[in-house]
């Protein structure tokens, strides 16, 4: 039948006019229709690259996937005690020079299923934030197939080793080796540093569940799942079934099921909608995600006993042959970066550690321990290692805050990070380059605790849950196990291995399957004649709502699930169920805690009979520790800034070149930790006459940044120690500005700024002092004529709001 035509209408136009005209509502239907029939042919082709990978990185040996050129420098497979590991030195770019004198960093990847190289996925990454300042970078990877008889304990002595390998190469270095570890590499790292603190420098674990307890019903609900399967059997009866082999497919399921939305849905609705400009990225990121790497049944055996299920590392109890790891073994520093955005490791397992292996933050300092926590607002488990935002940020501020991190006075911080952009220009603004201003906040555990929505009252629950495990566990290895083992050969585990689900849908839809060709062509067809549609069409705002919808219903039903599995674990596990049989053991907080009480007290007797030892440069650190407490933080600029003042060779005759200003200011901050008021009290020892505490005061001022504006809150235990040492305000202002002019300053505008106010600010005081009765030596700083106003001085160190003045009194 003939088809009537408008005057001036095409063949070609006559279809979409139609459409557009009988169904105006839905805009262009053809355009539409083409477009998704083009995303889809060149979705499926992606999906085909997908598969080709996989085969291709299986044929390769699955060498790690790191952006960067590498040698071998170890290899565990050679050691007397052989095991998979193998440490690499990544080559930097041409533009991205070593500085000789830069300490090393050794990143160390997690073994949880997937292939290494995560931490070196992209140049703006760990890897890359540390090439960048100058590092020379090692990375431990692995092979996909363990060594017979390999031991988490095996590899922990192959990792020893590693670290003295790279302090060997380095002997030019006097600091140690940084060392990053992701994920489970964190909590290995931690153990490992326990028992080798002799290898480290500065640690950092980013996302790494040491607390596995820890968490609530909404953040981690994966932390149920250990009670629906009955513990840890089930892991030791699946490697048995594999001839001493763990599949990590098995661990990489256990994630996927966490976010079916996005495992089914979300992350192939977004290549398939997006498949112009996200197809490289997914199949960059699916090349890692789709290497499952293997362990022994001894390995995941002790992982899941240890960790997953009896959070052994966190309460002290792991054993390494026969001694226990002890965290607070740990000398380094450590840092902990954690987001609130990851429902694998949330912040409570990140850092309930703490408080369960110190007890009182006044303990962490007192050890002479450094302890500082970064927490993100939103970015995901994965994100935490290959975001690029998150590396050019706080991976980059944790890289060039090294020399800060090791010079902190020991105690618990939370690192803060202040964009520049927007606000004027602080004072020595260029001893922190960069968009970002960086301080460390005083923390207690109370803070810590804070960060749990729903506390820790359930943790009780978990340890009636580990000894249900440990009772299964027995059941199985006695009477199960040796059945199992008569049965299974490597052929046929190696055969259950290549059926896996996740190995499969890659395998069998790549350019061996039948339609390849098909797929193909029609790819190349919609590349060479694609026709794409705007964000607003119509259509394409339906699409987007129903792929919400989709998302929402997955979403719901993850909700519902995780509801149910807590439901079920609390009624079977709680103190109505089996809890009233296997009584929860002692809170590890408690049994801290008291141990933290008896031990503070211990470090107080100590400190109290060396508390008037010293002299000038012990009392300036004492007074700096005191001014920083009552202000709530330690600024970046303000340490570096020590470090220039101290070369000054004007600071004072008792002060030589050698002075280790930072061994000091560690000694003087364990010291003003467990007598805080007795610190104060003894200054007039330390410093005999007017001019030595004028000068320490004015130093102290300096490196507090405050020197030209006393009459501010910050500088009000500057103000306090003029009062009650009985000295001149107008000549510490003096002498702390000398002492700062005396400091080069690269950049004209920061001396102007910093000597701009400097005449109001002398007046300001002036006028501000001439009111008081005349300044003599007051009794407050004794114990006995007038303890109100010393205690209030420095009762609460540990808070931001708490003042040391004797005004604040």
């Amino acid at each position: 039948m003939a088809t009537r035509k408008k005057p001036g209408q095409t063949e070609e136009t006559a279809p979409q006019a139609a459409s557009a005209s009988v169904f105006p509502q839905l805009g262009d239907v053809n355009a539409y229709l083409t477009d998704a029939m083009q995303r889809t042919y060149l979705f499926l082709d992606t999906l085909l690259d997908r598969g080709n990978n996989y085969l291709e990185h299986l044929d390769q040996g699955t060498p790690p996937l790191l952006k960067f050129e590498h040698e071998v420098v170890m290899d565990g497979h050679d050691l007397p005690n052989p095991c998979n590991y193998a440490l690499l030195r990544l080559q930097p770019p041409a533009n991205m020079p070593v500085k000789a004198d830069a300490r090393p960093v050794m990143v160390v990847d997690p073994r949880a299923g997937h292939g290494p190289g995560i931490g070196g996925f992209k140049f703006d990454s760990e890897v890359g934030m540390a090439m960048r300042a100058g590092h020379t970078v090692y990375f431990v990877t692995f092979r996909p197939e363990p060594e017979d008889g390999q031991t988490l304990l095996t590899v922990m002595d192959t990792e020893a080793l590693f670290l003295e390998e790279v302090i060997k190469r380095h002997p030019q270095c006097t600091a140690k080796p940084v060392v990053i570890g992701n994920c489970q590499a964190g909590w290995a790292m931690m153990a490992l540093n326990a028992r080798r603190p002799d290898l480290f420098g500065p640690l950092m674990i980013v996302g790494a569940p040491v607390s596995y307890w820890a968490g609530s019903s909404t953040l981690n609900p994966m932390r149920y799942s250990g009670a629906s399967l009955g513990g840890s059997w089930l892991a030791s009866m699946t490697s048995d079934m594999g001839a001493d082999r763990f599949d990590g497919a098995h661990l990489v399921e256990n994630f996927e099921k966490l976010n079916p939305a996005n495992t089914l849905w979300s992350k192939y609705y977004n290549l398939w909608s997006n498949v112009d400009t996200e197809a490289e990225r997914f199949l960059e990121f699916e090349r890692w995600w789709g290497g499952y790497f293997r362990m022994t049944g001894s390995e995941i055996e002790s992982i899941v006993e240890n960790l997953f299920v009896g959070n052994k590392l966190a309460r002290g109890t792991m054993m390494a042959g026969d001694k226990a790891i002890n965290l607070r073994d740990i000398t380094s520093p450590i840092v902990v970066f954690a987001s609130w955005g990851d429902n694998i490791t949330p912040p409570p397992q990140a850092l309930n550690w703490i408080i369960d292996a110190w007890g009182d933050e006044r303990a962490i300092a007192a050890a002479g321990r450094t302890i500082i926590y970064v927490l993100h607002e939103s970015v995901g488990h994965l994100g935490i290692f290959v975001g690029g935002s998150i590396a050019l940020k706080e991976h980059d501020q944790l890289v060039t805050s090294l020399d800060v991190i090791e010079s902190l006075p020991p105690g618990l911080y939370e690192m803060k990070l202040e964009a520049k952009a927007g606000k004027e220009e602080q004072r020595w603004d260029e001893l922190e380059p960069g968009d970002y201003t960086v301080h460390y906040q005083h923390r207690t555990m109370e803070d810590i605790r804070k960060i749990n929505p729903e506390g820790r009252e359930e943790e009780a629950m978990f340890s009636t849950i580990a000894q249900w495990s440990e009772f299964n566990a027995n059941l199985y290895k006695t009477y199960v196990r040796p059945w199992v083992k008569m049965t299974a050969t490597r052929e046929i585990a190696n055969t259950m291995v290549k059926l896996s689900p996740l190995r499969m849908q890659r395998q069998m839809f790549s350019d061996s399957f039948f339609m390849a060709p098909f797929i193909r062509q029609k790819a190349a067809e919609a590349r060479a004649n694609r026709v794409t549609v705007d964000n607003d069409h119509p259509l394409k705002q339906f699409e987007k709502k129903m792929a919400e919808q989709i998302t929402d219903e997955l979403n719901a039903y993850r909700d519902r699930r995780d509801a149910r599995t807590v439901k079920t674990t609390r009624q079977v596990f709680g103190p109505e169920g089996l809890g009233a049989w296997l009584k929860p053991q002692e809170p590890d907080a408690d049994v801290a805690h008291a141990r933290a009480l008896r031990e503070l007290e211990s470090y107080r007797e100590s400190a109290l009979a060396h508390i008037a030892e010293g002299g000038f440069a012990e009392a300036v650190c004492r007074i700096v520790v005191a001014g920083m407490i009552s202000i709530g933080a330690f600024e970046r600029r303000s340490l570096r800034l020590a470090r220039l003042l101290a070369q000054l060779p004007s600071m004072h005759s008792s002060v030589s070149a050698k002075t280790n200003w930072v061994q000091l200011l560690k000694e003087q901050a364990r010291i003003t930790a467990v007598a805080p008021i007795e610190a104060l009290n003894a200054l007039e020892q330390l410093l005999p006459d007017t001019a030595t505490r004028e000068r320490a005061l004015a130093v102290s001022a300096a490196v507090m940044m405050i020197e030209p504006t006393l009459a501010n809150p910050r500088s009000e235990i500057i103000e306090f120690l003029i009062d009650t040492l009985g000295v001149d305000p107008q000549r510490v202002i003096g002498l702390a500005r000398k002492l700062t002019d005396a400091l080069e300053k690269p950049e004209p505008k920061v001396a102007k700024v910093a000597a701009k106010p400097a005449a109001k600010v002398v007046a300001k005081v002036v006028t501000k002092t001439a009111a008081k009765p005349p300044v003599k030596k007051p009794a407050a700083v004794t114990a006995k004529a007038k303890p109100a106003t010393v205690k209030k001085a420095a009762a609460k160190p540990r808070t931001a709001k708490s003042k040391a003045t004797a005004k604040a009194a």
